[in-house]
């Protein structure tokens, strides 16, 4: 068991601190309290770009500082991936620097299109075992993303709004994230650009989120779980 103020080992040789005071059962989820931006970094699948055959997508999360915290994988089968593709049901994994799941994110099979307002997608974000922490649900929208980010009980905390176009050459494309209550813009998930190589023959892509300091841990995790949900949604190659 780590005491307060033992180091974790991070990936590529970095350590990250946990400092005094901080849970010591679960550090990795309570690390999350001392961020208000998360890096996630796509990575390169040679198989993938080669024969354009869908592997499983495996990412890197990384700290303002590009410090890597956590790691995700996709759980999926290869026909899901390859007959499915972007709309294939998933099971999603987090986790911290010594292999432990700490955040698990899962989407059935379900349509996005905007003639299909009954079934559009739905995340759920899970910490493990099975406690739900929250969902992630696509609105019905004739033209531009439009997210809400909701507690198990359906309260809607947060909306997400995108550009109608998710396509951008050179520049980076931002999801404001707004206060459901109020309003007030307390964030942003942005797919940002990668270079003209890694864009135009791969998808492998980078992604930011930033939330205040404040936001409970859990709330940023929901947030991240929308991340990735955006990525799947609307950058993620079709087969």
């Amino acid at each position: 068991t780590n005491q307060p103020g033992a180091k974790i080992p991070g990936l590529n040789g970095n350590r990250i601190e946990i400092p005094s005071g901080m849970s010591a059962d679960n550090p990795a989820l309570e690390y999350l309290k001392m961020v208000d931006q998360l890096i996630v970094h796509q990575k390169v699948e040679v198989l993938e770009t080669c024969l354009g055959c869908e592997t499983r997508n495996k990412y890197t999360i990384k700290n303002s500082m590009g410090q890597p915290i956590y790691s995700a994988v996709e759980d999926t089968d290869c026909c899901a991936r390859n007959i499915c593709g972007q709309i294939r049901p998933l099971d999603l994994q987090i986790l911290d620097n010594r292999e432990r799941e700490v955040i698990h994110l899962y989407r059935e099979l379900r349509c996005q299109s905007c003639c299909c307002p009954c079934c559009l997608q739905r995340l759920e974000i899970y910490s493990p075992p099975s406690h739900l922490l929250g969902v992630v649900i696509q609105e019905w929208s004739l033209l531009a993303p439009n997210l809400s980010v909701q507690t198990p009980e359906g309260e809607t905390l947060f909306t997400i709004e995108g550009p109608i176009c998710t396509f951008s050459c050179c520049s980076d494309v931002d999801f404001p994230v707004y206060n459901a209550k109020n309003g007030k813009n307390i964030g942003k998930i942005t797919k940002q650009w990668s270079g003209l190589g890694r864009e135009a023959f791969t998808d492998a892509d980078h992604f930011g989120v930033s939330f205040p300091l404040e936001l409970d841990v859990n709330q940023k995790a929901m947030l991240l779980g929308a991340l990735f949900l955006l990525d799947l949604m609307y950058f993620e190659r079709q087969n």
